[in-house]
């Protein structure tokens, strides 16, 4: 269908469905939200009522393409009031929400009908530092969900960024380092720190970790006391399967002792080696990655983000490969929920 070609499109009239004849440009509006940066792209309903999970499912191909371009959509003003209509707008878009699987953090799903969690459970005062959705992982989702069932009344910020301005400002004797030899991630489970084993991977049974961990390229090893540490190799860069493009994507930054804040991390360190910490990681032949190198990377992550108020209501859509994502502290009461979609293995996207 041409989008001049005029559609019938469901919105809500004093509580009944209707259908208005419009063509597509007329019923929703798409423009910057800050002026100098290509995320997020605003979309607001032209008209009002406009139903954004029947819209958005007439135009996948469309939200697709800003996303190619964009990275991260802001949708605003829709009136989403729940969390069955974002779910309803994740079916629509990417074709259903995934399961939170190989776990980094503590989430809770809210519905046992919907694959819809809570965004990660820290305490509010804590900033949580900007990655990409489970980029550490051999199986990732490509696009990343937000809704924001209530915003906080202070702070409580997400802020995004793209990957894309990341890649072409790393020193190159870093980015070459990593591109040869990739990343290896080393966690540990039932140290009394960080997320358990049965958390991590939904079960108390090991055979089924130990299959899961087989299925996807992780190396599992048994500790005393039913403790677990995990191994894996992942990329430093891939290619969009979209675009082509090549892009920064991992967790290197992210998991490694030096991003933890200084007080945990010189706790930890007293107690602990760093292949036993909770999570840390290290060029892919287990060699420390040089701390100049970590704090290089987290300046340039910190540099491309950018943020804005939440309002009720507001759903983000994100290409997971393209964005990164963070948190800042908030007070008082907050409730954003997530959702993923459309899994995607490291190993037919890694470039190295």
């Amino acid at each position: 269908m041409s989008k001049c070609e005029p559609q019938a499109i469901p919105v809500l009239a004093k509580g009944r469905r209707k259908s208005l004849n419009m063509d597509q440009d007329s019923l929703v509006s798409f423009s910057p939200l800050f002026e100098g940066s290509s995320i997020p792209l605003l979309c607001t309903p032209r008209v009002a009522g406009v139903n954004l999970a029947e819209w958005a499912g007439q135009n996948r191909e469309l939200i697709e393409r800003k996303l190619d371009q964009h990275a991260t959509i802001l949708f605003r003003g829709f009136a989403v009031e729940d969390i069955g209509e974002f779910n309803q707008c994740v079916d629509a878009i990417s074709g259903g929400a995934l399961e939170y699987l190989f776990r980094a953090s503590p989430r809770t799903q809210i519905s046992r009908k919907h694959n819809v969690y809570s965004s990660t459970d820290y305490p509010s005062a804590e900033k949580i530092f900007p990655h990409n959705e489970h980029s550490y992982s051999p199986v990732f989702p490509l696009h990343l969900y937000f809704y924001c069932d209530l915003p906080s009344a202070s702070g409580g910020e997400t802020p995004f960024g793209d990957t894309r301005l990341i890649l072409p400002r790393i020193d190159p004797q870093v980015r070459e380092a990593f591109q040869r030899q990739g990343v290896l991630y080393v966690r540990n489970y039932g140290d009394g720190m960080g997320l358990p084993w049965q958390t991590v991977f939904q079960t108390e049974d090991r055979a089924e970790v130990e299959a899961y961990c087989a299925k996807i390229g992780i190396t599992p090893e048994w500790k005393p006391g039913n403790r677990l540490r995990t191994r894996q190799k992942g990329p430093a860069m891939v290619r969009h399967p979209r675009t082509g493009e090549t892009v920064w994507f991992n967790h290197a930054t992210f998991f490694n002792a030096l991003t933890l804040p200084e007080s945990i991390r010189d706790s930890l360190r007293a107690e602990f080696a760093d292949d036993d910490l909770p999570q840390n990681t290290f060029f892919g032949d287990g060699s420390p990655i040089p701390e100049d190198y970590v704090r290089h990377l987290q300046q340039l992550y910190r540099e491309v983000m950018v943020e804005f108020p939440w309002q009720k209501g507001d759903v983000v859509i994100l290409d997971n490969i393209f964005t990164i994502h963070a948190r800042n502290g908030y007070a008082g009461p907050r409730k954003i929920l997530t959702a993923m979609a459309i899994p995607l293995k490291s190993s037919e996207v890694a470039i190295g």
